[in-house]
C-alpha cells in the first residue's frame, strides 16, 4: 500500500509538471496578439515590412524609434528569442500581416543555447522554413546576417565568433541560391575579434544608437532590393 501511494502521488507531480510544461507560451504567442488584431490591412500601395527577430530587433524599436516612425515597418522582435519560437510565430506575426517583405535578423540567442543547445544545421533550418513560409505566401525576404559577438555576457565563454561566422556563411549561401536578399551587417560592424565594438554595442552584444545607425541604411537598401524583385 505504501507503495502504491507513493507511486500515485509521482504520478501526480509527474501530470502537474507535464501540463506546466505545456501550459507555457513557449514561443510567446501572446506578446503581440492583441497589437496583430489591432493592425490595419495594407493598403494597395503600402510596403508594408515586418522586421522579425530577438532583442537586438526589439531594441532598435526602443533605442530609434524615430526610424520606423511614419514607415510602413512593424516590429515583431521580442528579447531572448531562438529561431524555433520565431518558427512558431512566424504565421502569426509575419504572414498573417500581410507584408511585402520580412527582414529576419536570428541565429545569436540559438548559438547561446538560449532554449538548448542547437547545431548551426538546426539554426540554418529554422532560418530556411521561415524563408519557405515566406515565399509560399508571396512575401519578398531578406535575410540579415547574424551580428559579431565575442562572447555572450550571460553566458560567457563560449566563443561564439567562429560559428556565428560559419552560420553567415550558410545563410549567404541559401539566400544567393533562393533568390533572397541577404544583408550583411557583420562586415560593416565587426572588429579585429570579429566581435562587436563598444562603440556599436556597450554589452558587445546589443546595439548603441550608434550601431543602430551603421544598421539603417543597410536594411533601408535590402528592403529595396526586395520591392525590387
Amino acid at each position: 500500500m505504501k507503495n502504491l501511494r507513493s507511486f500515485l502521488l509521482a504520478f501526480l507531480i509527474g501530470i502537474g509538471l507535464v501540463e506546466g510544461l505545456y501550459g507555457q507560451d513557449w514561443a510567446n504567442l501572446e506578446q503581440f496578439r492583441e497589437a496583430n488584431q489591432k493592425l490595419d490591412a495594407p493598403t494597395t500601395d503600402e510596403n508594408r515590412v515586418v522586421f522579425m527577430g530577438n532583442s537586438i530587433t526589439i531594441g532598435w524599436l526602443n533605442k530609434r524609434p524615430e526610424f520606423f516612425k511614419a514607415k510602413p515597418y512593424i516590429n515583431r522582435g521580442i528579447s531572448g528569442q531562438t529561431t524555433p519560437q520565431m518558427l512558431v510565430r512566424f504565421r502569426q506575426d509575419v504572414v498573417d500581416l500581410k507584408p511585402k517583405v520580412v527582414v529576419i535578423l536570428a541565429g545569436t540567442n540559438d548559438i547561446a543555447g538560449n532554449t538548448g543547445p542547437s547545431t548551426l544545421k538546426m539554426i540554418a533550418d529554422n532560418i530556411k522554413s521561415m524563408a519557405e513560409i515566406a515565399t509560399a505566401n508571396d512575401i519578398k525576404v531578406v535575410l540579415s546576417s547574424t551580428l559579431p559577438a565575442f562572447d555572450y555576457p550571460w553566458k560567457p565563454g563560449l566563443g561564439p565568433a567562429p560559428k556565428i561566422i560559419e552560420l553567415n556563411k550558410m545563410i549567404r549561401s541559401y539566400a544567393e541560391e533562393n533568390g533572397h536578399v541577404y544583408l550583411d551587417y557583420f562586415s560593416a560592424m565587426a572588429d579585429d575579434r570579429n566581435g562587436l565594438p563598444k562603440k556599436y554595442a556597450h554589452d558587445e552584444v546589443h546595439p548603441t544608437v550608434e550601431g543602430y545607425k551603421v544598421m539603417e541604411p543597410l536594411v533601408e537598401e535590402a528592403i529595396s532590393e526586395a520591392l525590387s524583385k
